[in-house]
């Protein structure tokens, strides 16, 4: 029986996983199965609270999961053509006010709170792999990727614009239990 409502954001690793009652590690339950969608509700440091489609719950390991991919948006006619430069200049600045706090925390002239408000909202992401790049751009709220040049839209964090019960190529994504879709 699946859960109202219920929409994967993560899969258990391939190999399953070690579950517990409560963030305790002396509080250990039933493992997970290898690849079994579950939602994630909550972090507490590296423990992850999940829910599974029957309506259970339990604590993982959080770092371990794996992230359901979103479809990315439909890729526009000017989606190719943006100039990498600017993006990788804001994650600069992004990066460097990050490291300024990090060093005022370290030096002990930035208490905890402080430094919290300091980083609220702060997001960066990048990935250099050789000649191609993968961006997070804060300010649309999506992940472009790049070789040189050129970059592309990846991912948004928006939910895809067209549902994939119209997309005539994607097959809606349906969690299977022993009682059926």
């Amino acid at each position: 029986m699946t859960t109202p409502g219920f929409l994967p954001t993560h899969v258990v690793p391939g190999g399953g996983m070690p579950a517990w009652e409560t963030p305790d590690p002396g509080r250990p339950t039933v493992p997970l199965d290898p690849l079994l969608p579950v939602q994630l509700l909550e972090l507490r440091g590296d423990w992850g609270h999940v829910l599974c489609a029957n309506g259970w719950s339990a604590w993982v390991d959080g770092r371990l999961l794996v992230a359901v991919p979103r479809d990315p948006p439909p890729a526009g006619p000017s989606d190719a053509t943006a100039d990498p430069r600017p993006l990788l200049a804001r994650a600069e600045r992004a990066l460097a006010r990050y490291r300024a706090a990090v060093e005022e925390r370290a030096a002990g002239s930035l208490d905890g709170e402080t430094f919290t408000a300091r980083t609220r909202g702060l997001r960066l992401g990048v990935v250099v792999d050789g000649d191609a790049v993968w961006l997070y751009d804060a300010e649309h709220g999506r992940w472009v990727y790049g070789e040189g040049v050129r970059e592309t839209v990846y991912t948004t964090d928006e939910e895809p614009r067209q549902p994939a019960a119209q997309d005539p190529f994607h097959a809606p994504t349906q969690v299977v239990t022993p009682d059926g879709p």
